[in-house]
This record gives C-alpha cells, structure tokens and sequence, in this order.
C-alpha cells in the first residue's frame, strides 16, 4: 500500500451503510451490515468506469411521507382539533420540501476489468461531480497520465467556452466562462 486512505464518500442506510476510501492505487468500499464489514477494493488501473444516474423512483421519497402525513393532518383536523392537523400539514410540507431540496437519489455501477458492481458512491446525484473528480484525478495519477490542456486561442480569436452536459437533466448544457 502506497500512503494512507482518504475517505470520500459516506452513504448510510437502516442497516448500515458503505464507506468510501480513496487510496494512491486503489478505491475501497467498506460496507457495513449490521455487524458484518465487508470491504470491496478497485484497483484505479483496472477501473474502467463509474457511472452515476438518477434514480427514477426518487420521487415517491416526498410523495408518500407527505401523503400519508396530509392524511393524517385532514383525520386529526376533523376529528380532534385543528392545531395537531394543522401541524400534521405543516410537517408533511416539511418533509417533502427538504425531499425536493436535496434532489435526486443515485444508482452507481462501477465496471472494472473483470466484473461490473452495483455500489451507491454517492446518495445523491447533485454531489457526484465532487467525488468523481477526485476518483479521476487519483486514475490519472495512477496510471501516470497527464491532464490535456486546452490549446491557446490564435491571437484576435475569441476563446471558445467550454460546454458541460449535465447528466442529471439530459440534454441540457452549461457554458463555462471563458478559460483566459
């Protein structure tokens, strides 16, 4: 082993949860359940890819809770007083916002030279730009790359911004500011 372990990623559930270590030559998942850990290793010359997308059924995470708390608000706003209702409402709204706020939950595969792993790195997809970049830089380091550079604009070219697809909305990019 190279140096030490950096963890990026944390990822809990009700039964445990996965850490993630980033290492100079490997990536490490450490999945715990209950008492059990079981621990993964991907070394960074063998990773082929990562790929991270939204999970479709994301949606139902504010819809039910919510639902059943409005069900609630409208049974106790009836039946006993109109304050409990009225919190039942007013955390049901909570709770879904919060939900909405957070955005999409994640699905990860991870496909190496051998095999092909469903893990979840990250819990949501809006912070897996951050945890991938830094897996990428640590298989470029690994695999003794360097970083391309864009070239420079001829002189009195204007410099062309660089376009980023986002792959949490398909088909929709973002311009970058200029790079000079």
């Amino acid at each position: 082993m190279a140096g030490k372990f950096q963890k990026i990623s944390r990822i809990s559930s009700l039964t445990g949860g996965t850490k993630w270590y980033l290492n100079d030559d490997c990536l490490l998942a450490a999945k715990r359940i209950t008492y059990v850990v079981e621990y993964r290793r991907f070394y960074l010359t063998d990773i082929e890819s990562i790929v991270v997308w939204p999970n479709p059924l994301w949606i139902w995470r504010p819809i039910i809770p919510a639902g059943l708390f409005f069900a609630l608000g409208a049974l106790l706003w009836f039946t006993v007083n109109h304050t409990a209702g009225l919190f039942c409402f007013a955390f049901g709204c909570g709770w879904a916002g919060i939900e909405l706020l957070l955005g999409s939950t994640a699905k990860t595969r991870i496909q190496t030279t051998g095999t092909s792993v469903d893990l979840p790195i990250v819990a949501r997809t809006r912070r897996a730009h951050r945890v991938l970049a830094k897996i990428n830089a640590a298989m470029q380091a690994a695999r003794g790359e360097t970083v391309p550079q864009a070239a420079a604009p001829a002189v009195g070219e204007p410099a062309a911004a660089p376009v980023v697809a986002d792959a949490g909305n398909a088909g929709v990019t973002t311009q970058l500011g200029d790079a000079t």
